[in-house]
């Protein structure tokens, strides 16, 4: 305050005399100001002080809940359910002015606020509250905590799945007000199946039936689920269905917008990009929307009293997660409908062991046409053995027998003919033309392969290999072990010169082809759809599916076949497939028949008698010989549980890229497997989360890796 402002007496400056007053009169106070690193020596929200929050440290052994106290400051903005700052890692001894101080700024979640807090030593204050929005509510929180439990994994892990990103930009606008319910829908091609009217009548009346539905091939599925979502919608609760990909969420989602209009479902796909994304989902946790279509993370999507839970072809490896705990789409949402009380429903064209065993056991009711209506709608199976293949020699050589080659030409007449190739690329894998011995690398002995017509390359190191001969003796001529589609299609186009030829697979995928006639040479699952459907099928090199050394090899040969079948005209129309294989294999006889049911029934009752999942619990530990030994000697297993193994992991090449599991490159890991009868699969995941958690309290150095359930047990 300046000496004139104190000296002077005239009334026109006394409200600059005021002013300064109430300067000196603060600064004289003394009054502690908020320091927000540390919060040292502000005062306490005067109701609930004390912060429950959930730290994202992904650890076992830190997977609880810490106390923070809560400036007077933040506490409006402290509510449960949104995202703060908190500093952790310091310590109990760094304490000042009666906060703890240090350590370093980390991300978490604000579960509750409490009264006070049962630690009994000091509280380090929150650091900031990063978004007032709530993003973490009971039921979320509730779900993850149950996933967690199930998979060994830690509830930190599992909220980095559901919740996704923050976009401030996105978070900053509002979303649009919720629409009225809609009135039910009509049954629509639901009538085809004997109890689909009963299923729909169900959802519009506020029921939770539960159905494994094995679904009419045909293009009908994606307007049969939106009917679905629409009978829930039509009751005032949500919906929430998972899709293995984008290209088939595309599809429902254009038969919801067809069927209800827009403005009354979010699309949550990672082709939205992360804020158009993040703002779907924020419509979704406020009530703007009730109906999802998503891919694999929107399994965790905070719908609104949540009437119906779905999942389509479950059977898909993409509805495994490749992240810690590794949760299954099918798993997440069966948890979703039992703790919630909605309806599940579980479809595909084909039938996995897993949707049997629901059927099985009564969980769930099935949900099938009957025999005619199957006759109407699928297309004509035809098979060609290696008998036909050994008596027609021209043909074997170019992979295509006779009645293969006839069905093309049929077909061409009358629109486009599908091709299924289970391998991408030119020559995926070379052989010594002479002596039949496997091309290998000079430099890292990997298998040589040719991505293109001119280089070999090695799929181990990716070196170009320019003058190859044969160790064993001596020719310079290759011959294809496995050819790719790349090479099937340039076949296929020297043989009808005047038919285009076109290519769908991991580089890149056609979403759809015109109702003319063409190839269509695709890889197992980048099947583009074809408008009126395709009027034939070629499903090539059956014995590279079926043969894999899996456990599944069976079911997801024949899911893949049923899959690219369905995109076929009916019998009626003139559809035809051709499945070149042999005949008497069990898959191929169910795709004669159209029975993926009957199939995934006898693996279950197969499976059951040798004790293997879905009716065993499993779970996989990995890890270098020495680290594996001592988890399992320390890990207090259930009584029934059995060890299988361990065995060695096969190893990674250089220059190969690592999949989830894989050993690092260069060493040398195990595995052992534990089973445990049913019921006993909780008490196995708490043992081997517990056996983590103290491992890594301890700081052991070497790694081991646990996945309960595993979609790959050899």
């Amino acid at each position: 305050m300046s000496s004139e402002n104190e000296r002077s007496a005239d009334p026109g400056d006394g409200a600059p005399e005021q002013l300064a007053l109430i300067r000196e009169t603060v600064r004289r106070a003394k009054v502690p100001r908020a320091k927000p690193r540390t919060w040292r020596g502000a005062a306490l929200a005067k109701e609930l002080p004390v912060a429950r929050v959930l730290v994202n440290k992904g650890v076992l052994h830190l997977d609880q809940y810490f106390d923070y106290a809560v400036p007077e400051e933040l506490d409006a903005e402290a509510r449960p359910g949104v995202r703060v700052r908190v500093r952790f890692g310091a310590g109990g001894r760094n304490v000042r002015g009666g906060r703890r101080e240090g350590g370093g700024l980390i991300d978490g979640f604000l579960v509750e606020r409490l009264a006070e807090s049962d630690y009994p030593g000091a509280l380090a204050a929150l650091a900031s509250v990063v978004s007032t929005e709530p993003v973490l509510g009971p039921e979320l929180l509730a779900l993850a905590r149950a996933v967690a439990d199930r998979y060994a994994g830690s509830l930190a892990d599992v909220l980095q799945l559901a919740v996704p990103p923050r976009n401030g930009r996105a978070e900053s606008r509002p979303s649009p007000e919720p629409l009225p319910p809609p009135p039910a829908p009509s049954a629509g091609s639901w009538e085809r199946y004997a109890q689909g009217p009963a299923f729909l009548r169900a959802l519009a009346e506020g029921g939770a039936p539960r159905a494994v539905w094995t679904a009419l091939p045909g293009p009908h599925w994606p307007e049969e689920i939106a009917r679905a979502m629409a009978a829930t919608l039509a009751s005032g609760r949500g919906a929430l269905v998972v899709v293995p990909d984008g290209r088939t969420a595309s599809r429902v989602d254009a038969a919801l917008t067809a069927l209800l209009g827009p403005g009354r479902h979010a699309l949550l796909t990672a082709d939205s990009g992360p804020e158009k994304r993040y703002r779907e989902w924020l419509a979704v946790r406020r009530g703007s929307v009730r109906a999802v279509v998503g891919t694999r993370a929107a399994m965790f999507a905070p719908v609104a009293e949540l009437g119906l839970v779905a999942v389509w072809d479950d059977g898909d490896a993409s509805h495994s997660d490749d992240n810690a705990p590794f949760p299954h789409v099918r798993e997440v949402l069966e948890l979703r409908a039992a703790h919630g009380r909605c309806a599940f429903l579980l479809g595909g064209t084909s039938c996995t062991v897993e949707a049997a065993q629901l059927v099985e056991s009564g969980w769930a009711l099935p949900l099938r046409a009957d025999r005619e209506q199957l006759r109407t709608a699928a297309p004509l199976v035809r098979t060609v053995g290696d008998g036909e293949l050994a008596r027609d020699g021209a043909a074997r050589a170019a992979r295509l027998p006779s009645l293969a080659w006839q069905t093309v030409r049929d077909g061409l007449r009358s629109g486009p003919v599908l091709v299924q190739v289970p391998r991408r690329g030119y020559a995926p894998r070379l052989a010594c033309e002479r002596c039949r011995e496997p091309a290998r690398c000079r430099h890292c002995a990997g298998p040589l392969e040719a991505p293109d017509q001119q280089a070999l390359d090695c799929a181990w190191c990716g070196r170009a290999e320019t003058s190859w001969h044969c160790a064993a003796c001596g020719s310079s001529r290759l011959r294809a072990q496995i050819v790719g589609a790349r090479r099937t299609a340039e076949e296929l186009g020297r043989a009808f010169p005047a038919v285009p030829v076109r290519t769908s697979g991991r580089d890149h995928i056609l979403d759809s082809v015109p109702d003319a006639p063409a190839l269509v040479v695709s890889t197992p699952g980048a099947e583009p759809v074809a408008e009126g459907g395709y009027a034939a099928a070629l499903l090539l090199d059956g014995w590279a599916m079926v043969g894999r050394p899996d456990l599944r090899a069976g079911e997801e040969a024949l899911r893949r076949w049923t899959a690219a079948a369905s995109l076929v005209r009916g019998q009626p129309e003139g559809g035809t497939v051709v499945v070149v294989a042999e005949p008497t294999l069990r898959p191929v006889q169910a795709l004669v028949r159209w029975d993926p049911v009957g199939h995934a029934r006898r693996e279950l009752a197969e499976r059951a008698e040798l004790g293997f999942p879905p009716v065993s619990r499993m779970a996989s530990v990995t890890g270098t010989p020495e680290a594996l030994a001592a988890f399992l000697a320390a890990a207090e297993l259930p009584p029934e549980a059995e060890v299988l193994g361990p065995v060695p992991v096969p190893v990674t090449g250089p220059g190969r890229p690592r999949r989830p599991g894989d050993a690092p490159h260069g060493e040398s890991w195990e595995r052992a497997l534990l089973r445990v009868p049913p019921g006993s699969g909780a008490a196995l995941a708490a043992a081997l989360k517990a056996a983590q958690a103290a491992r890594m309290a301890r700081g052991s150095g070497e790694q081991v890796r646990i996945r309960v359930d595993p979609p790959d047990i050899g």
